[in-house]
This record gives C-alpha cells, structure tokens and sequence, in this order.
C-alpha cells in the first residue's frame, strides 16, 4: 500500500464559527491522536482529502500528515460528512506504527456463480465488511469470496475465507458469510413431486 501525502495546519481556533469559516474556504477541521501522544487539532484541504478517501484503498488509505514541521503516520476514522450534500464535516485522525498491528474494517467481494443459484437456490450474502487486524501497510482494499463451488444449502463461514498474509479477521470462525439458500418446497431429491401429490385426488377416489 503507497503511502498517500497531506498537509495540515494547526488549527488554533475552536468551535462551531470557525469551523464553519474553515469548511467554507474548503478545509476540514480535524483532530490528531493515538500513540499516547497528545491530542492536536488541525485543519486539512476537503479536496485532497476527499481524493484520497475516493481512491481505492478509501478510508484504510494510509496518510502521511506533514504537520508543524514533522510527518505523521496515520489512518482516517470517524469520518463525518453532511447528511444531505455529502461535504466533509469533521475527521479523526488517529497516529499508527508501521511494526504495530490495526483494527480496520474491509470489504467482502463475491466473486464467481454458484451452481446452487442455477438449480434454483437463493444467493444470501449476510456479511459485506469484516473488522481485520494487521499492520497498517498490509490493510487489504477487500478480501475475495468465491462461491464458485456452493451447491444447494452450502455455505461459507469466517473459518473458509483465504486471508491476505499477516491478515486475521476478528469475528467467530462459525459467523456465516455467504449462502445458497433452498427454497421451500425445492429439494433437489423428488420430495417437491410427492408433495404435489398429496394435494391431487386420492387414487381410492
């Protein structure tokens, strides 16, 4: 992952009327933290920002923070953004370690058809992020789930997905991913035929 680069002022001024000023002039009030260093609050360019929020590492992008004359390594979080218009309201930056592993939340991608759907099963995705842990260069933009071997009423759970190298996800290893669900009254074994009969007229009639 390539570091992205941004810089931020300090920001000396607090509260809602400054902030305002600021989002207008087309920056982002933020705060800096982590690390057991102190918390410092600063100011970024939306647009830049909002570049790399877009790009395809997205908000696991990691940062390079050129700020009061030194660099800052860190990652995005509690992105806040305004409910209609979608503009960048306020960010948190929080300080990370190369050598010290992170929690982040990561995209699922289903890839591939599952046989089950053609024999008239239904595809229920039930996770679409999982939370992982590992070193912030290392954060994968998503983690592939092939469904190209689910049957009918197969499944795939936490414990069957291929991680990335030094990637662990932090769920239950029993948490259902993705499934091919069966249909009532669809067996795959005849029993649909029999019920069918059941409801026909009786061959004593």
């Amino acid at each position: 992952m390539t570091d992205a680069t941004l810089t931020a002022s300090i920001r000396t001024e607090r509260g809602s009327g400054p902030a305002g000023r600021l989002r207008r002039g087309g920056q982002v009030p933020a705060v800096v933290y982590g690390l057991g260093t102190d918390t410092i609050a600063v100011t970024v360019s939306a647009r830049e920002l909002d570049h790399i929020l877009h790009s395809d590492t997205g908000a696991n992008s990691l940062i390079t923070l050129q700020v009061d004359g030194g660099d800052v390594l860190a990652l995005a979080r509690q992105i806040q953004r305004h409910p209609t218009r979608g503009i960048l309201q306020h960010v948190d930056f929080i300080r990370v370690s190369r050598d010290t592993a992170v929690d982040a939340e990561v995209p699922l991608v289903i890839v591939g058809e599952a046989p089950g759907t053609k024999a008239g099963g239904k595809l229920e995705q039930q996770l679409f992020t999982v939370s992982v842990s590992a070193l912030p260069d290392r954060i994968p933009t998503a983690i592939e789930v092939s469904i190209a071997g689910l049957g009918l009423g197969d499944q795939i759970k936490v414990a069957d997905i291929a991680c990335p190298d030094g990637v662990t996800i932090a769920l239950p290893a029993d948490a259902l991913v993705v499934q091919v669900a069966v249909p009532r009254g669809l067996t795959g074994t005849g029993e649909g035929e029999g019920e069918e009969s059941e409801g026909g007229e009786s061959p004593e009639a």
